[in-house]
């Protein structure tokens, strides 16, 4: 898992979330949340790529509670 704070639209993102340890998974949550946030302050509105993710996470994290 990246050490970075961010994780840019052009960065690696896992194909299967599902498989990640809850752990990784928050904190790859909060990489994407963190470039969101960026996003928005730097540019007025959020790439279309950290939208996706950012939707794929919050999906992951319903299945997990679900569970």
């Amino acid at each position: 898992m990246s050490e970075k704070l961010h994780l840019t639209p052009e960065d690696e993102f896992p194909d299967d979330l599902s498989s990640l340890p809850d752990r990784e998974l928050q904190v790859l949550d909060s990489q994407v949340q963190r470039q969101l946030d960026y996003e928005y302050v730097a540019e007025g509105e959020p790439n279309p790529e950290t939208e996706f993710r950012h939707h794929d996470l919050d999906e992951e994290f319903e299945d997990r509670d679900a569970r």
